[in-house]
């Protein structure tokens, strides 16, 4: 049986891969986004998907009252949300001396309150019907702050405790609805051609780099089996995080050495790139993005970790261990070998 799947962020990157990945499935869909452009190109390829019924929906996720006028929308042309998906955000790449409060304060609106906004209204709905499912999508970042970052990392943290202190209460409640967040390693998705930056060079995720289809498969399992706290997305993301609570102190050191230089191409930015923090980059004078960034080249279509993350709990324990353990020696033989260098 077809169930209602609503999608925020739903017209480029992750949003847009996961509304194909429900598609298939034959669900009826639900396309949350600002930029008109990129919604229309979205709901017509999750038509010859199989998606039972489409409907698009424009709305500012960091606007609680239209957030509200969305749900109520969606639950009387589709029916009751069985699955919603947050996956909406902005950021900007900029030390932070750089940021202006106020596009601190927009970037933080959309990717953090706009998370709450949403799950506010419809988590509402699904407590009155005891059912429901809510899948937050993370990153590794919202464990490990990375230089260049501080917006996204300080929002993507917010994130992560709002889904912790929520999981406890349905858990007290016990409640039928299940929140889930599933962390993402780096994706090849648009954000890095329409995000605010003030970088000198073009923004590049750091590598390995996943297809955000990948993503999306995580986003569909971690639906359907929610009761799981959050799923963990590619071995970069396992090594970083566990890697993290063993020695944060290593990684403050080797990030500050490396993050500036990986997180750029080495090729000039172009400074009349797309914004789409005031705006959307895909709005109707703009362009469909799509699912996939400029890095496809480079992106991985599979990932390993994950396929045993969700089929073999046991092996992915024993995974976790060993990688860990191999990122941590692996920074440490680095910053080894770079001091060594600044002695000599």
């Amino acid at each position: 049986m077809s169930r209602v799947v609503a999608v925020t962020g739903a017209s480029g990157g992750v949003g847009r891969a996961c509304v194909q990945e429900f598609a298939r499935r034959g669900d009826r869909l639900a396309l949350l986004a600002r930029g008109t452009t990129g919604l229309d190109a979205a709901a017509d390829e999750a038509r010859r998907a199989g998606a039972a019924e489409v409907i698009t929906v424009p709305v500012d996720v960091a606007d609680a009252g239209a957030v509200e006028e969305a749900v109520a929308r969606i639950e009387q042309d589709l029916g009751p949300v069985d699955v919603w998906v947050n996956s909406a955000f902005t950021s900007v790449f900029a030390p932070f001396h750089e940021i202006t409060a106020q596009e601190y304060q927009r970037a933080t609106e959309v990717t953090y309150l706009g998370y709450v906004h949403c799950t506010m209204s419809v988590l509402r709905r699904m407590r009155e019907r005891d059912r429901g499912v809510i899948v937050q999508v993370g990153s590794a970042l919202a464990y490990r702050g990375v230089p260049l970052q501080t917006v996204y990392c300080g929002a993507r943290h917010a994130v992560q405790g709002f889904h912790e202190s929520l999981r406890c209460e349905l858990l007290h409640d016990r409640s039928g609805v299940s929140v889930t967040m599933v962390q993402m390693p780096a994706l090849n998705t648009p954000q890095f051609t329409w995000v605010l930056s003030k970088l000198p060079q073009k923004a590049q995720p750091v590598p390995p780099i996943y297809q955000p289809e990948v993503a999306a498969r995580a986003v569909a399992f971690a639906a359907d089996h929610p009761r799981r706290r959050e799923y963990w997305v590619g071995a970069s993301t396992v090594g970083t995080l566990v890697a993290n609570a063993v020695a944060p102190g290593l990684l403050d050191r080797y990030l500050a050495r490396t993050g500036y230089s990986s997180q750029q191409t080495g090729e000039p930015r172009d400074p009349d790139q797309p914004v789409n923090m005031w705006e959307p980059a895909d709005g109707p004078e703009g362009r469909d993005f799509g699912a996939h960034g400029t890095f496809d080249a480079r992106a991985k279509t599979r990932s390993w970790q994950q396929v045993v993350a969700h089929h073999y709990p046991q092996v992915a324990a024993a995974a976790v261990g060993a990688t860990a353990v191999a990122t941590v020696a692996s920074i440490a033989s680095r910053l080894g070998r770079r001091a060594g260098r600044g002695r000599a």
